[in-house]
């Protein structure tokens, strides 16, 4: 029986300043690795499933304890391919009270940069694979690196593997002379599972944000307006069986609301608004989010508004969490979800 999950992109060395530090401050920096499928990699295995991480990366020591840290959290490493002269950096400058965080990336000529198509054998990949999990920097990084993303779709939609994507939209990545909607929307088309922001949802479709502002978590959103969103998204992807979409308003760098909806046959489904203060690290919380939908849906197939849920606790935890790692259990999730969490000591 085939059961694997894969995901499949760049993961990156991440290099921040200790605690609230400018770039210009002290001499260290903390390092850890993480990039968005290798995030949502580690949430799926710690949650019990069969996992495989596919990238490209150097042959060199510092790719090989990236492939340690992964293992760490029985992440499959074994069809990565290696190539290339470097692996990814970002530097992060954390965010304090009315200070944004700051984010400058170091990929250019990264061994995934430079990946090619035929460079990764996707009948040895995809042999024992359930479903197949992408986002939309993979196709941001170079030309070459789409090409290969496509292939990589191609070839799973051919399989008749679930493919799920994360839109995952960063502007500042798209350098190469293509617009991102260019190159998303026809791999986009082979999605079974599609989840973003409303305004990635809106590069992807064209669709307009409804506008998330809530101020409290008593707030209520307006579901007519989100239902109707809901139908013009799925006009624009129809062979897209789930969409999900998550809200976030930003109060200060550190405390925000979260919540999300999931559209899927014609149905919205809502859930709770999460008021998170303070935020620990934002970064990853997405990832976290489609991460505890796919173990979700999986483990409850009819039970949408318990699959909805589950992310959406699942993401709010992964605010108090340091680094992009989510490293928190099905069952601290359900505690949340099911409203015993109370963050008291458990002895």
């Amino acid at each position: 029986m085939k059961n694997q999950i894969v995901t499949f992109g760049e993961i990156l060395q991440r290099l921040s300043k200790p605690g609230c530090l400018r770039f210009p401050q002290g001499v260290s920096y903390d390092s850890i690795f993480g990039g968005s499928e290798a995030n949502a990699a580690v949430s799926l295995a710690i949650f019990g499933n069969d996992v495989q991480f596919v990238t490209r990366l150097p042959k060199n020591g510092v790719a090989k304890a990236c492939c340690m840290e992964l293992q760490k959290y029985n992440v499959k490493t074994d069809n990565i391919v290696y190539g290339g002269d470097r692996l990814g950096i970002y530097y992060l400058e954390q965010a304090a009270a009315m200070r944004n965080s700051s984010v400058v990336y170091d990929r250019n000529d990264s061994s995934f940069t430079t990946l090619t198509t035929g460079m990764i054998d996707w009948d040895k990949v995809l042999a024992n694979a359930k479903m197949f999990h992408w986002s939309g920097i993979a196709c941001a990084m170079s030309l070459s690196a789409a090409d290969a993303t496509f292939e990589a779709v191609r070839e799973a939609s051919s399989r008749g593997i679930t493919i799920s994507c994360d839109i995952n939209f960063r502007k500042n990545l798209w350098k190469y002379g293509k617009k991102a909607e260019e190159i998303l929307h026809p791999i986009l088309g082979y999605s079974d599972i599609m989840f973003g922001t409303e305004q990635e949802f809106e590069i992807a479709t064209g669709v307009k944000p409804v506008g998330f502002k809530a101020q409290s978590a008593d707030e209520e959103i307006d579901t007519e307006a989100y239902k109707a969103w809901g139908e013009k998204v799925q006009k624009a992807y129809p062979r897209c069986k789930v969409f999900v979409l998550a809200l976030r308003n930003q109060i200060t760098t550190n405390h925000h609301l979260l919540t999300g909806l999931i559209y899927q046959e014609g149905k919205l489904y809502t859930t709770r608004i999460y008021d998170i203060e303070p935020v620990v690290d934002p970064m990853g919380v997405g990832d976290a989010f489609i991460a505890a939908y796919l173990h979700a849906q999986y483990k409850y197939p009819t039970d949408v508004q318990h699959c909805l849920e589950f992310a959406l606790a699942a993401s709010a935890l992964k605010n108090t969490i340091p680094g992009d790692f989510n490293l928190i259990s099905e069952d601290e999730v359900e505690n949340l979800r099911g409203g015993s969490a109370n963050g008291r000591i458990q002895r």
